[in-house]
């Protein structure tokens, strides 16, 4: 069994810099993907980026370019470096992995879909100020 927890959330404002932390306790299977994911009130929870085991990322187009994603598989934790900070992005933010990836899955686009997580940390929240 794996437990993920969050850290590194809080408020800055728009145009700063923020990183999260996802760390896992516990053991993963050889292969599987982890993923951050974000709600707001009223919303559905959204995937934003993916990263494989093997290094492999995918990024919603929303954050590509300012968010960026890395895995200390050593360590069995995800960051998410966030920059260029915008109102929009103000949410809870979790982290998620998933042990069951598909057959001949590449691309990192796995963990980005809520339905497929295994793991589910509590959530950080990230307030960005205008």
């Amino acid at each position: 069994q794996v437990q993920l927890a969050e850290s590194g959330g809080g408020s800055v404002q728009s145009g700063g810099s923020l990183r999260l932390s996802c760390a896992a306790s516990g053991n993963f299977d050889n292969n599987y993907c982890m993923g951050w994911f974000r709600q707001v009130p009223g919303k559905a929870r959204e995937g934003i980026v993916g990263i494989d085991s093997d290094g492999s990322t995918s990024y919603v187009n929303s954050v590509k370019g300012r968010f960026t994603v890395s895995l200390d598989i050593a360590k069995k934790t995800m960051y998410l470096q966030m920059s260029s900070l915008k109102p929009e992005d103000t949410a809870t933010y979790y982290c998620a992995a998933s042990e069951h990836l598909p057959p001949n899955y590449k691309g990192g686009y796995f963990c980005l879909n809520s339905y497929g997580m295994d793991y589910w940390g509590e959530g950080s929240e990230v307030t960005i100020s205008s």
